[in-house]
């Protein structure tokens, strides 16, 4: 599993710091998250193919999050894009894409597929054989969801010894490493635990921004990998974070605790901030394992 932070500040772009923007690698996929303005940019930085973009994800409608997103779509169709391109977001994204598409008289050359968010309920959004992904509402000024992306189980490993010992025929190695329990060649069923091991264990990523403190998320995000986890405030401006639902360090951390995440990575700092070291050393009064998002930064968790 592979993130890479394009944008971590809040509100504005400025010249060295960019808005929300992540890319996360996965079990063979490439998810967008987030689009804030100046992502194509950032992604052609990182030396990201962006045909190998699918799916985007988008938490929600301030500008700090997908005023990129047109842009990049454009930009896709200029690239003579052919593959289909799959936006979730809050309900209204369509409108205000296919308007300014609508204006500008440049409709895609590619199938632009909308999945219009309206639950406040968690929900499973996307899921194939490798991967699932659901919403994590949030609590902000506008609508909000965080995103969790969860591996599903892989491949079990063989005991090769075992699979011998019991005269297990070499065609059913496949079979036992899918979980079957199968016929050896004496005609006895081997069941599968006695002969295979646990898989590499899943992965998973939690992505809340923007939100007020909110613990009726942690049953959610319960054991995840990695949490990335917004930290707009310290804890002297926490008055400023209770007024525009935002959250602080300190909070974040908490979140962190109480569902019992690997990691947590903060990020969506407010610029009026020049030392982010303070975000990690608040944080880490709660919890121990924090890490701080940075521009062009790259996370990879084995």
């Amino acid at each position: 599993m592979k993130l890479s932070i394009l944008g971590c500040y809040s509100a504005t772009p400025r010249t060295l710091n960019n808005t929300t923007s992540q890319v996360l690698e996965i079990n063979k996929h490439m998810f967008l998250i987030d689009c804030g303005e100046g992502s194509q940019v950032q992604l052609r930085k990182h030396k990201i193919k962006f045909n190998r973009i699918k799916h985007i994800f988008i938490s929600h409608l301030h500008g700090d999050h997908f005023f990129g997103l047109v842009g990049l779509i454009s930009t896709f169709r200029l690239l003579t894009r052919e593959a289909d391109l799959h936006i979730y977001g809050p309900k209204g994204i369509k409108e205000v894409i296919t308007l300014q598409m609508k204006l500008a008289d440049s409709w895609t050359n590619y199938n632009l597929i909308f999945h219009e968010l309206t639950s406040k309920d968690s929900e499973l959004i996307f899921e194939d054989e490798l991967v699932e992904v659901f919403t994590i509402p949030l609590e902000h000024r506008v609508y909000t969801n965080g995103f969790l992306f969860k591996e599903k189980p892989g491949d079990r490993k063989l005991n090769i010894d075992a699979v011998q010992e019991e005269k297990i025929d070499i065609a059913y190695y496949r079979k036992l490493k899918q979980g079957f329990d199968v016929y050896n060649t004496d005609g006895i069923l081997i069941k599968n635990e006695s002969v295979t091991m646990d898989g590499r264990k899943p992965k998973s990523y939690a992505f809340c921004s923007d939100t007020a403190y909110k613990e009726s998320i942690v049953p959610i995000i319960n054991n995840v990998s990695v949490l990335y986890h917004e930290s707009t405030f310290l804890e002297k401006h926490s008055h400023l974070a209770s007024k525009t639902k935002h959250s602080t360090a300190k909070e974040a951390a908490r979140i962190a605790k109480q569902a019992c995440v690997g990691k947590l990575i903060l990020g969506h700092y407010s610029t009026r901030y020049n030392d982010l070291n303070f975000f990690k050393v608040e944080a880490k009064e709660v919890f121990k394992n924090v890490e701080l998002a940075e521009d062009g930064k790259v996370f990879e968790f084995d």
